[in-house]
């Protein structure tokens, strides 16, 4: 695979369907982790820790286990309701073993229409263990997407990998298998394209940025000063969306955000988001299908 280096300045301007100025996607990362691994090695959970201190595979880790299952179980009820009320779409990205292990959560996604993002097979099993494994790799990718379609009755469109890790194979292997779009990387505020053997995919990018495991934990923010970020983000975004449309994403863990001291940040965001014209609350399966069929216009 290979993407072009296009710098931004060096592109026509992107226009968005209907004039819209700015794609926001808000992302829910549905998640299940197992407790215990058949190893020695540290257990890498696809994400940081509340207790930093690391513990091998097999050994059982309840503080990090049920710090995590408190997303499932509790959180991320309160943020779908956050969400439900301001009628906003969500973009939820689930691991295999959650649809298997969680079934409440994904038929309640399934209800409401929402958007759901193949994600890896179980968290704590990053992509780039595999680097010198292709075909482990491509096992772990197709088992994911067997239960991806056998739960959601319908085939994948988008992959994003377990803690972004993925390897130069990943994007041909998810193009391969038809998905038209890939999360994994973060390298800009608009979509473009990425070249495989099996024809182009479109870079959804993701963010490390406007994600709660950094405003809250890996840089301590308050939800103050978290409002203040995801505000000025918006403004500077949406500034810029008036010459060429521009993308933000924003990274959700329920276990993470879906704690009581948490909703004023969204709730008030939200409000704050649909106060403004020119909005594009979308899926990345659309965007995708709309940047596949418009690209050339936005290619100098």
């Amino acid at each position: 695979m290979h993407y072009d280096w296009v710098p931004i300045v060096k592109r026509k301007p992107l226009k968005w369907p209907k004039g819209k100025r700015l794609a926001l996607i808000i992302t829910i990362n549905c998640e299940f982790w197992d407790l215990l691994k058949d190893s020695k090695e540290t257990y890498y959970a696809g994400g940081p820790q509340i207790l930093p201190d690391p513990l091998p595979g097999n050994v059982s880790d309840f503080s990090n286990f049920t710090w995590r299952e408190y997303g499932q179980r509790v959180g991320v009820w309160r943020l779908f309701k956050v969400f439900e009320e301001a009628g906003v779409p969500l973009s939820c990205t689930f691991n295999a073993k959650l649809m298997l292990e969680r079934p409440e959560i994904i038929e309640h996604v399934k209800a409401k229409g929402w958007e759901v993002v193949a994600h890896n097979y179980e968290q704590g099993e990053l992509l780039t263990r595999y680097m010198f494994d292709a075909k482990k790799e491509r096992q772990v990718i197709h088992e994911t997407l067997k239960v991806y379609e056998k739960t959601m009755g319908k085939k994948a469109a988008g992959w994003l990998s377990s803690s972004l890790r993925s390897t130069p194979r990943t994007p041909d292997i998810v193009a391969e298998a038809g998905l038209t779009y890939f999360c994994d990387y973060m390298n800009d505020d608009q979509p473009y394209l990425i070249h495989t053997d099996h024809g182009p995919i479109v870079c959804v990018p993701y963010s490390i940025e406007i994600n709660d495991f950094t405003y809250f934990h890996r840089r301590a923010m308050s939800t103050d000063d978290s409002l203040k970020m995801l505000k000025d983000n918006f403004d500077e975004l949406y500034a810029e969306g008036a010459e060429t449309g521009k993308l933000m994403n924003i990274g959700i863990h329920p276990h993470v955000s879906g704690h009581p001291h948490r909703m004023r940040l969204y709730r008030e965001f939200l409000k704050y988001a649909k106060g403004h014209d020119g909005v594009w609350w979308a899926s990345r399966e659309e965007l995708a299908a709309w940047y596949l069929k418009n690209h050339r216009s936005h290619i100098s």
